[in-house]
């Protein structure tokens, strides 16, 4: 069955996205899996999983908090990053910024096109 979030390009890139972070922190220090390891992968997992969420509920209201959320969850995965990359657990970060960067827009442009509809 076919799902509403399933149509989102937020919701598709959000799903790369935490495929991109399982295979990058795969390779980071075993001294990290119950640590940063493991905060970053709740994050990135929260991202799509709230915008599912907000999807599946009876108004564009509901809906909004679920997608501020999921931006909130996209910078707390942001900040994760670069603080492992700055511990030297990652060689370059610009890859999976561009794909953050990417998200950040769409899931913008999701809240600006749900706000312009129930201003009307």
């Amino acid at each position: 069955m076919r799902r509403k979030h399933h149509d989102l390009q937020a919701w598709q890139e959000a799903m790369g996205l935490v495929k991109d972070v399982y295979r990058i922190t795969s390779a980071f220090p075993r001294d990290e899996v119950y640590a940063l390891t493991s905060q970053i992968r709740r994050a990135a997992v929260s991202v799509p999983s709230n915008i599912a969420e907000g999807a599946a509920r009876m108004s564009d209201r509901e809906f909004l908090q679920f997608l501020a959320i999921s931006r909130g969850s996209l910078s707390e995965l942001e900040t994760q990053l670069l603080i492992s990359a700055d511990l030297g657990y990652m060689e370059s970060v610009s890859d999976i910024m561009k794909k953050i960067d990417l998200l950040f827009g769409l899931l913008g442009g999701l809240i600006k096109a749900i706000q312009g509809r129930t201003s009307k």
